[in-house]
């Protein structure tokens, strides 16, 4: 199923047991799949139209009154454009508002370069009071959304609207929101990937499988917090790592590896990541092999820190 109808489905079952939670979107509700929860619970979702920086002051207010908004755009104007609205009237307040930012990165496709966020971790993870999730498919999402509404700060959430990937086995999968899933077990590289990398990497797994590399595989789904203990135990049993992310390769999941394995035990590291480009309209596919965010590009970084 489409990760905005597994987030549209779960929402439904939490609003129908907390009265306290409202949807806010920016004119994307049938976007988001979000049409049904406007019907069912009119009195509790608001549309305020393109006016996103009205949104995160209407979602900050009502977080104030003891409303726990969800509040829904496309992933650019849930950060660069309410930038200011999540610094201050957010974060700095300290409001309990989840922002979802919809299609981070090249999974935008055909909304073309204005709507390609490369930046958005990058600027959320460097305010006071944030954290910032991304699921890499539906199982970890419907996970997710409980451990969502009961975290009480501000958390910004990257999704892949109209992404149908399987990673994980719904009966065998233990989630938390704080600590990186270890997909892959392995001991000659670790490769920590995120969103829709995490499927990228998984298929990298397997070809440097065949070539006798041990490779270890860790979803971070939230990075930030990052499950610090997790990337640290990796990085120490292997001695390099590959970092692989849909954004640019400042700001985000390699930034923020870098710093910790700086601080605590430093190794080399490379990135698969966006070489600091503006986006442009395509395929996924097509965008993942012109990015380079790709199976194959993962494995030629993997080999030339084993070799």
């Amino acid at each position: 199923m489409e990760m905005r109808k597994v987030l549209a489905a779960e929402l439904e079952k939490i609003m129908e047991e907390n009265e306290k939670v409202v949807i806010i979107n920016a004119d994307l509700a049938k976007a988001a799949a979000l049409s049904n929860l406007y019907q069912k619970f009119p009195k509790r979702c608001f549309n305020v139209g393109v006016a996103e920086q009205n949104m995160a002051s209407i979602a900050a207010g009502l977080s104030s009154y003891g409303f726990i908004p969800f509040i829904f755009t496309f992933t650019p104007f849930a950060t660069r454009r309410i930038c200011d609205q999540i610094a201050v009237s957010i974060c700095y307040s300290k409001q309990n508002v989840k922002i979802f930012g919809l299609d981070p990165g090249i999974t935008a496709t055909n909304n073309g370069g204005t709507h390609m966020s490369f930046e958005d971790v990058g600027i959320i993870r460097s305010m006071p009071q944030t954290t910032v999730f991304e699921p890499c498919d539906e199982i970890q999402l419907k996970k997710s959304l409980k451990q969502i509404l009961n975290y009480k700060s501000m958390i910004y959430v990257r999704i892949f609207r109209k992404g149908n990937i399987k990673i994980f086995d719904e009966n065998n999968c233990e989630f938390d929101l704080m600590k990186a899933s270890i997909i892959k077990n392995g001991s000659d590289i670790s490769i920590f990937c995120t969103g829709i990398m995490v499927e990228e990497a998984l298929k990298a797994y397997e070809v440097l499988k065949n070539k006798n590399i041990s490779a270890e595989i860790i979803d971070i789904h939230t990075i930030k917090p990052l499950d610090s203990k997790t990337i640290l135990s990796s990085i120490k049993k292997t001695k390099k790592a590959v970092v692989a992310e849909n954004h640019n390769k400042f700001g985000g999941l390699f930034s923020a590896i870098c710093e910790l394995a700086a601080e605590n035990f430093p190794v080399p590291i490379k990135y698969v990541a966006v070489e600091d480009e503006f986006g442009q309209v395509g395929n996924l596919e097509f965008l993942k092999k012109y990015y380079k965010l790709t199976c194959e590009s993962i494995v030629e970084k993997a080999l030339s820190l084993v070799e």
